[in-house]
């Protein structure tokens, strides 16, 4: 399963999508100097893109011997994360003035890359391996009319 370099870029981008659930994405800083931390899954609309794109990276992650299909689910992983990054700025820009947001914020950023990276790679094995298909049965057709 780990013998592949897509296989390594998307077990780190789910990585990055699980630990949203146990961060912070941003704070608030109280009148008394306190900090009120806001998690991701408390709004419910950040809370269902989370458990798409982890669903989506997970069966990327596991549909390693298709590697067409792989190469599809994580530019669906793609889009979503993309998504949800856009979301995250909008939210930056709207409360900026209010809160501080945290590096964690930028993870579906990486996640992205990662995921283009993971799909590129994924349609590079699967080009490779029908072009070598390609020449084997061209091979293969040859010896057959020399004969």
């Amino acid at each position: 399963m780990w013998q592949r370099i897509q296989t390594l870029y998307i077990g780190i981008a789910t990585g990055l999508i699980a630990s949203l659930f146990f961060c912070n994405i941003a704070s608030i800083i109280g009148p008394e100097g306190e900090e009120i931390g806001i998690r991701y899954y408390e709004k419910s609309s950040f809370l269902v893109l989370m458990i798409m794109m982890l669903t989506a990276h997970v069966c990327a992650l596991f549909s390693y011997k298709s590697w067409a299909l792989q190469a599809r689910v994580c530019m669906l992983a793609c889009l979503l994360a993309l998504g949800f990054q856009i979301w995250l700025g909008i939210d930056f820009i709207r409360f900026r003035n209010d809160m501080v947001f945290n590096i964690t914020g930028v993870f579906p950023l990486a996640c992205v890359i990662l995921d283009i990276l993971a799909s590129r790679a994924a349609m590079v094995d699967q080009l490779t391996l029908s072009a070598i298909g390609s020449a084997r049965r061209v091979r293969k057709n040859r010896r057959k009319r020399n004969q």
